[in-house]
């Protein structure tokens, strides 16, 4: 992979086996993909657990997720009660560097704890319900098309299933160069990976894109070479 002069932290763990890898402890601002997290902390708060979200929040979900509408973030993120409902919530979550601020979207994170969010969000011993559970991993595979670039481009041919949350912005502090995330799940015969990129001072969204991609494509291709006598576990 070429140089470029920003900064990058990648994270990759296979749900089906031993692969793991963390590589940066940076923090990154979140920008969008803090949805995902607003999402898990509203569904945290339902009583009793896996209660069905109303019509309308169960609508703004949909659009804060699949289309990455700020508008349902905002409302969404005044039902959790904001960095205090956030910050309450990860720590459900195991969430350990994550740190919330009043503007959602200004959240920073570190790779590690995106896989951390994600683990929490598949597996069968998280905090959520089954049924939210899949509500995450739905919306997640619906995003709207002009939004499936990231780590979807690590997918193989034939995979059973990706699911993803994009986030992006200009940082004022960085002279309003671009950060630009990726966070999802590519399922596959052998391997359920979970993957997050995060990264920042990029001269635009497309090169932060291209980054991001080639990095993802990169881990994946390695892990998947490094993994390939293992057996993988039950699904």
């Amino acid at each position: 992979m070429e140089r470029y002069d920003g900064h990058l932290a990648i994270a990759a763990l296979d749900r089906r086996g031993t692969a793991a890898v963390t590589v940066g402890a940076r923090r990154f601002e979140t920008a969008s993909i803090v949805k995902v997290n607003i999402l898990a902390a509203l569904l945290l708060r339902q009583k009793p657990p896996g209660k069905a979200l109303s019509s309308e929040t169960r609508r703004q979900a949909e659009a804060m997720i699949e289309s990455s509408d700020n508008d349902a973030a905002v409302a969404l993120w005044q039902k959790i009660e904001g960095s205090r409902g956030l910050t309450a919530a990860n720590r459900v979550l195991g969430l350990r560097e994550t740190k919330p601020n009043s503007h959602w979207g200004l959240t920073t994170t570190t790779v590690a704890d995106q896989i951390r969010l994600l683990s929490a969000l598949t597996s069968t011993t998280g905090p959520l319900t089954p049924e939210d559970r899949r509500l995450v991993m739905g919306l997640m595979a619906k995003v709207v098309p002009e939004q499936r670039w990231g780590v979807t481009a690590a997918r193989e041919t034939g995979n059973r299933g990706t699911y993803v949350k994009n986030g992006w912005d200009t940082a004022d502090a960085d002279g309003g160069r671009w950060l630009v995330n990726s966070i999802g799940r590519i399922v596959e015969a052998r391997h359920d990976w979970l993957i997050a990129v995060l990264s920042d001072h990029h001269v635009s969204q497309e090169e932060g894109v291209r980054v991001v991609e080639k990095a993802a494509t990169y881990l994946l291709r390695e892990l998947r070479a490094a993994t390939a006598q293992e057996t993988p576990s039950p699904e």
